[in-house]
C-alpha cells in the first residue's frame, strides 16, 4: 500500500509567502492547502483535516492568534500540530503562541529548506506522541484523571479546558511521577530539541496549569533550583 503524503495547510495574507511554501513543501513531497485569512483557515482545517497547520500571526480580519485558539477549542481540530509563521520575533509573541498550543514558531525571512526540515521535525513528534494504538488509557491520581486516548482531563469530574502543550505537559510529568524533571528536560520532551524556547516558558505553562487545575494543581511540586516533579501517592 502507498503511504499517504501528508498534508499541510498554509495560512498567510501574503501571496508570494504562499506561493513559495506551497512550492517548496510540495516538492518535499506534502499535499498543499493554502487559505489567506483566518474564517478561511477554520473552514478548510475542518473540511481538508491537515497532518500539520502553517499559521501566520499577521492575518487580516482575524489574528492568527485567535484562529490557534479556536483551532484548540474544536474537538476535530484540536490535535493538529500548528507552527506560528510570522515576522515577529520577540520572545512575548513565542509565549503566547505556545501557550495556546503552538507546536513551533518560525520567524521571517526563513529559509525554505530549514522551514521543510521544521515541518517534518514537528510531523515526527506528533506521530510519535500519537502512536496509543486506540488503546483506552487513563492516568489518575487523587481527584485528577486523565484520559490520554480521549485527550480529556477531568478534576472531580468537572472536565478542564487544556492547550495541546498544557495536556503533553501534564502527560509528561504524570509519567515520571515522584521524579524530578529540569526545566532542559521538560523542554526537550514536551517542545522539542530542534523548538528554541527559553526555560521560562516552562514556568508561565506550569503556572497556567496550576491555575486550571485549581485543587489538583498542587501534585505539581516546584524543586527549587532543579525544576518540577509531579507528587507520587
Amino acid at each position: 500500500m502507498t503511504r499517504r503524503n501528508k498534508k499541510i495547510l498554509v495560512v498567510d495574507d501574503e501571496a508570494d509567502i504562499l506561493n513559495l511554501l506551497d512550492y517548496n513543501l510540495e516538492r518535499a513531497g506534502f499535499e498543499v492547502h493554502t487559505a489567506k485569512d483566518g474564517p478561511e483557515a477554520l473552514d478548510l482545517a475542518g473540511k481538508k483535516a491537515p497532518d500539520l497547520i502553517l499559521l501566520d500571526i499577521m492575518l487580516p480580519d482575524m489574528e492568527g492568534t485567535e484562529v490557534l485558539k479556536r483551532l484548540k477549542e474544536r474537538e476535530s481540530t484540536r490535535g493538529i500540530p500548528v507552527v506560528m509563521l510570522t515576522a515577529k520575533g520577540e520572545e512575548v509573541d513565542k509565549i503566547v503562541g505556545f501557550e495556546l498550543g503552538a507546536e513551533d514558531y518560525i520567524t521571517k525571512p526563513f529559509s525554505p529548506r530549514e522551514l521543510v526540515l521544521r515541518v517534518r521535525a514537528v510531523l515526527k513528534r506528533a506521530e510519535a506522541g500519537g502512536g496509543q494504538g486506540g488503546a483506552e488509557l487513563v492516568a489518575a491520581h487523587g481527584e485528577l484523571t486523565v484520559d490520554l486516548s480521549r485527550h480529556r482531563v477531568t478534576v472531580k469530574g468537572t472536565p478542564v479546558d487544556l492547550s495541546a502543550k498544557e495536556f503533553k505537559l501534564l502527560k509528561e510529568l504524570m509519567g515520571s511521577r515522584g521524579r524530578v524533571l529540569s526545566r532542559d528536560a521538560i523542554l526537550d520532551n514536551v517542545w522539542g530539541h530542534d523548538c528554541y524556547v527559553t526555560p521560562r516558558t516552562v514556568d508561565t505553562h506550569i503556572r497556567r496549569l496550576r491555575s486550571k487545575l485549581k485543587g489538583a494543581g498542587m501534585y505539581i511540586e516546584t524543586v527549587r533550583g532543579v525544576g518540577y516533579r509531579f507528587k507520587e501517592d
